[in-house]
């Protein structure tokens, strides 16, 4: 389990090495983080360099990461501000913009398999092979905690109070971060009916293998949840709600349109549960969205 004094150390281990990122008040008793505005365009460079830096140290053959795109952009991103190398395996379906920004960031990019899983598991040999510093995208504790970060900025941000989050969930690092910040605050997954690694595992009573498709696929395409992350969704009775493709790419284009915030789909989701229905706030509910990600083509956005 992480916990909240784990995520304030994470803290200050990231003083002035990741953006405070805004909130706006979106509409009444609804606010948006835009964490997309974070260094390398996602909340994932939170984790990855609290992860490096907590580790008791870096091998000579620097780091190795496998990503869907955002955690290796992130990991990318930490090891240069580091001084260190990074190896980063990506699927063959990740987004042509993740794959050169990562060599712009100075990585060197590896693309095998056709999903997450396959990129993971040739990183994993990797990484035992040179003797680099496995970097993991989700499932583990320094990165949770540094994910968790954002939330202690949300206390700060919106004094008048809040009373829940929505969180779009892939492997669930962000999620389980949330959590862990935020005791009494009601954190909501939010998952694509195509990728649902973390309500099926709430459903089966433990991690299990999923399916995995969609316009979403790229960030959210985890084939199976963090036990990390079910053991903090399980302690924090998280309520689960599923969107459908149409509504993400529905939301992302209300997202732009509305409030000019070119995002991926994944971070879409979120929002997505809210202009779908799929989660309806009570009556003055205070609701708090996660943009957590904007690592996308914004071409079909015009």
């Amino acid at each position: 389990m992480i916990t909240t004094d784990d995520v304030r150390a994470a803290a200050q281990r990231l003083e002035g090495r990741v953006r405070r990122t805004p909130v706006i008040q979106a509409a009444d008793n609804l606010w948006f983080k835009l964490e997309q505005t974070q260094h390398a365009g996602s909340f994932k460079t939170r984790g990855m360099v609290n992860q490096i830096l907590a580790a008791p140290s870096v091998p000579p053959a620097g780091i190795v990461a496998a990503s869907g795109g955002n955690a290796g952009l992130a990991a990318a991103y930490a090891a240069r501000e580091l001084g260190i190398t990074a190896e980063i395996y990506v699927p063959t379906t990740a987004p042509a913009v993740k794959v050169a920004k990562l060599g712009k960031l100075g990585a060197r990019v590896v693309q095998v398999g056709d999903e997450y899983a396959e990129a993971y598991a040739a990183a994993v040999v990797a990484a035992r092979s040179s003797g680099a510093l496995f970097c993991h995208a989700y499932d583990d504790p320094s990165m949770v905690a540094g994910n968790g970060t954002l939330g202690l900025e949300l206390l700060d941000q919106i004094p008048s109070g809040f009373d829940t989050v929505l969180v779009a969930v892939g492997g669930g690092g962000l999620i389980a971060g949330v959590i862990a910040a935020l005791p009494g605050v009601r954190v909501v997954s939010v998952e694509p009916v195509t990728s649902q690694a973390l309500h099926a595992a709430l459903a089966a009573g433990g991690p299990v293998n999923v399916p995995v498709s969609g316009v979403a696929a790229d960030s959210l395409g985890a084939r199976r949840v963090g036990e990390i992350a079910y053991d903090m969704a399980v302690f924090a009775s998280t309520p689960s709600a599923l969107v459908e493709d149409q509504a993400i790419v529905d939301a992302r284009r209300r997202l732009w349109d509305d409030y000019r915030l070119a995002v991926e789909h994944g971070t879409a989701a979120a929002y997505a549960a809210l202009t779908s229905g799929a989660y309806r706030p009570a009556e003055g509910e205070r609701v708090v969205v996660l943009i957590c990600g904007a690592n996308t083509n914004p071409a079909d956005l015009a």
